[in-house]
């Protein structure tokens, strides 16, 4: 029975927490809110913004070392001395070492509420440091990709006297402009994206880790089902029991063209996939040929993509191919018909993947 019983109080009093909370702060008439941790490497600068506003209004800071003075009543020469800039709802810290580590807090003139941040300085790059400053990007291959330098814990624009200095990236210390007219897929790695500011002659720095992950982008492919016939057939292209639409609007579609050559028609039904996506990996396609009377013949295709690479190649479904292989004989002798599948990617690269019926 108590194993049963743990759950449920460990339920409750998760439920009963905050209310108490709220219970506990209109008694006292001071609410306290954590909003994490702070991550800096040492030597670079970082704002703290009160409970994420870095407005003009004046608000008490306080630190863990400065026995809750308030921050901002310290005198220009005090702040400097302490290596950083109080401006309104924003704590800047210019140039961040061990001694600026530890907890902050601000609240407003009437102190009904209270906001505190842990601020931990990196001295070393441990895995918990390197975690907590790097930032996923992902682009898709082949497409234009901009970096995005992030602006978490950056100066905010309205502060008097720091003007931001733009932005420098690099890659493993090779300078980067953090652009790609067509990322590729030895474009991803780790880029690094400098702040710089300058504050009385002085130039202050922010910096990020961007962690590039190149996607694989689905392209454009086309399969040709190719037909050539001495009689009335139609080639169509089908999604299970149901025929792909020919509406060039939709994302996989087919087209049709007839070519007649005295005696000779030849056809084809192009099926076209706008761009692969992991989905169309996972679907059957099948070609068949109608004939006005008689029996129909076809061949089915998957999808599949090569290990380690962005291309797709196309895979015969074994039972379709056996079948068609029989099918195909019968057709050729009476009708003497040849059915060829062809693939053609966004290269306009030619390759025959089946050929049947020679």
């Amino acid at each position: 029975m108590s194993g049963c019983a743990a759950p449920r109080v460990v339920m409750m009093v998760e439920a009963l927490l905050p209310p108490l909370l709220l219970l506990l702060a209109s008694l006292t008439g001071v609410f306290s809110l954590r909003t994490g941790q702070t991550y800096v490497r040492a030597g670079e600068m970082v704002a703290l913004c009160c409970h994420h506003d870095c407005g003009d209004a004046k608000v008490i800071w306080t630190s863990s070392s400065s026995q809750e003075r308030d921050l901002a009543d310290m005198s220009s020469a005090e702040q400097t001395q302490m290596g950083l800039l109080v401006r309104g709802r924003s704590l800047v810290i210019l140039s961040a070492s061990v001694n600026h580590q530890g907890n902050y807090s601000c609240s407003p003139g009437n102190a009904s509420s209270r906001f505190w941040f842990g601020l931990i300085v990196c001295t070393t790059q441990s895995r918990e440091c390197e975690k907590r400053t790097q930032y996923p990007q992902q682009c898709h291959q082949q497409e234009a990709c901009t970096l995005n330098c992030p602006t978490v814990n950056i100066p905010a624009a309205s502060i008097t006297n720091i003007t931001s200095n733009g932005i420098i990236w690099n890659k493993e210390g090779e300078p980067k402009d953090g652009y790609f007219s067509s990322v590729e897929e030895n474009d991803h790695g780790v880029y690094t994206c400098n702040r710089s500011y300058l504050y009385r002659t002085q130039v202050y720095h922010k910096t990020f880790a961007v962690v590039l992950e190149v996607k694989p982008n689905g392209a454009t492919l086309v399969v040709d089902c190719k037909a050539v016939t001495y009689s009335d057939f139609d080639v169509l292209w089908f999604h299970g029991k149901s025929e792909v639409e020919t509406n060039n609007s939709f994302p996989v579609f087919y087209n049709y063209t007839r070519e007649v050559k005295g005696a000779e028609i030849k056809m084809t039904a192009s099926l076209v996939f706008k761009k692969v996506s992991e989905e169309d990996l996972s679907k059957t396609y099948t070609c068949r040929l109608d004939a006005v009377s008689g029996p129909s013949s076809f061949v089915t295709i998957t999808l599949a993509q090569k290990a380690h690479t962005s291309y797709v190649s196309l895979a015969l479904a074994v039972g379709g191919v056996m079948v068609v292989m029989v099918l195909a004989v019968v057709i050729y002798v009476r009708f003497k018909i040849n059915i060829t599948i062809f693939l053609r990617d966004t290269l306009g690269c030619h390759s025959s993947i089946s050929e049947l019926g020679r």
